[in-house]
């Protein structure tokens, strides 16, 4: 082969090999926008207005993740540390202990500890929770309401029209901004951020 048709080959190769990496960098910046855009201050998320609540049990049900992405959280500033949570207990248990037949969560997701006489501390076992709402309810009727539903946006894949959203009876699902995705419940009685 002579000298002059290798050089030919040789910057064919280099040609087509330059193109290649040249497209590999234009995917990977396009890859590079497209998550720098999910992470944008425009960027929408679902979440639950506590005060609009009514824990109806959709949340449980109507999530398309096997597990629902909606999950207690407790305000503990606004808790009594109640012997008698209605949040934990059946509103008439058998006894006031932590026995499975007196508890109102069907999973066991809440976690009562002894703090001192007569208080007690409840928190929540997310990974057992289901979003059923049933400690919510309870707390709401007969309770403080510390016990509230969020969505928690770790599980949560955002979907364009969620499924709970569309059954909420009462219409708590909305769109918060993502940098603040979050509606907390407040001792003065609105949602915090």
């Amino acid at each position: 082969m002579s000298d002059s048709k290798k050089n030919t080959v040789d910057r064919r190769g280099f040609m087509g090999g330059g193109l290649r990496v040249a497209t590999s960098i234009g995917l990977g910046g396009l890859a590079a926008v497209l998550v720098a855009k999910k992470g944008r201050a425009g960027d929408m998320v679902w979440q639950i207005d506590p005060y609009k609540c009514v824990a109806c049990d959709q949340c449980a049900t109507h999530c398309v993740l096997d597990i629902s992405a909606v999950k207690c959280m407790h305000n503990f500033a606004m808790c009594g540390y109640c012997e008698l949570c209605t949040g934990y207990f059946d509103p008439e248990p058998n006894d006031l202990n932590s026995a499975a037949e007196n508890q109102l969560c069907p999973t066991g997701a809440i976690v009562r500890k002894f703090v001192e006489d007569p208080y007690y501390e409840y928190t929540i076992e997310e990974p057992l929770c289901i979003g059923c709402g049933k400690c919510v309810k309870g707390c709401s009727a007969f309770g403080n309401g510390s016990l509230f539903m969020q969505v928690n946006h770790d599980l949560c894949v955002n979907c364009n029209e969620c499924a709970i959203a569309i059954a909420c009876p009462s219409q708590a699902f909305q769109r918060v901004p993502a940098e603040k995705p979050y509606l907390l419940k407040s001792i003065e009685g609105n949602s915090t951020e």
